[in-house]
């Protein structure tokens, strides 16, 4: 078997569950997972025969897909800002409009030295680490509920941004003790937004796979967790100091709404690359 020919046999396989083009994406990501080449490698070397391990692999990888488990978790790793992270079921997959997070904060600190940064509801740490390297003298906190994610966040800090601090909270009832009150330059977190009447528009890989309690908020309180961010924002951001959100784009003006009171300013709901409502930026007063 060529590493072609490889390809070629996973894609033809996963066409029972999956669209053509993303049945053939996925194919090529497990083929250079497997061989540990690059996408350009991997065109490169179509004809070269894979190792009898790879081939020992694909039956159980296959398998796994087949089943709708996400190919971040079957491999056990997803990509984000140029960055390899582990995943785990205990993990959101992080997706590329969270990058466009990343992005944002960056352009908004360009020129400022050094930033106090937390990360509420980390995962995998996708924000937190990312930050980390993109603003190398910045003080990084992330926080989560989840042991498990926080072991996740661990390792992937050790491989990325050694000197991210991480500490495990729930936000809803407590506090970061790591944070003095006024001492944030950045808050920034991902929710849990979707709301349980969502749930029938989502993919039954993500519905079966990711964690629930990353995901889902009850429809009578849908905006529960950013009620809660504005109050610890109001808390522990310094005067001036920004706060960043992704959100529900169908609920963009509900929750620009909550940082309209006298504690924040400039409160604005922004577009992610698709041009759909995915952001809320505000300022501490």
């Amino acid at each position: 078997m060529t590493t072609q020919q490889l390809t070629a046999t996973l894609a033809t396989a996963l066409h029972a569950v999956y669209p053509a083009a993303e049945a053939e994406a996925i194919a090529a990501l497990v083929t250079e997972h497997l061989l540990g080449l690059t996408p350009l490698q991997r065109r490169m070397q179509a004809a070269a025969p894979v190792p009898t391990a790879a081939q020992v692999r694909l039956p159980e990888v296959q398998a796994r897909l087949l089943a709708h488990e996400p190919v971040q978790y079957v491999l056990g790793t997803a990509h984000f800002a140029d960055l390899e992270l582990e995943v785990t079921p205990a993990t959101l997959i992080p997706r590329p409009e969270t990058e466009e997070l990343v992005q944002l904060i960056t352009r908004a600190q360009a020129g400022r030295p050094g930033a106090r940064v937390l990360d509420v509801g980390t995962g995998s740490g996708c924000l937190a680490i990312a930050l980390a390297r993109a603003l190398p003298q910045a003080q990084v906190l992330a926080v989560d509920i989840s042991a498990e994610a926080l072991a996740v966040v661990r390792r992937n800090a050790a491989r990325y941004a050694p000197d991210v601090q991480v500490e495990q909270v729930d936000i809803l009832a407590g506090w970061p003790v790591a944070v003095a009150p006024a001492s944030l330059d950045i808050l920034v977190s991902n929710p849990p937004y979707v709301r349980e009447s969502e749930r029938a528009l989502m993919r039954e890989n993500v519905l079966a796979w990711e964690p629930a309690t990353a995901l889902f908020v009850p429809d009578h309180d849908p905006l529960l967790f950013y009620r809660r961010l504005a109050t610890v924002g109001e808390r522990l951001l310094r005067p001036g100091g920004s706060i960043w959100l992704e959100i529900n784009e169908a609920l963009g003006a509900e929750t620009a709404a909550l940082f309209a009171g006298p504690a924040f300013a400039h409160a604005a709901v922004l577009n992610d690359f698709l041009g759909r409502p995915r952001f809320v930026r505000a300022v501490r007063r």
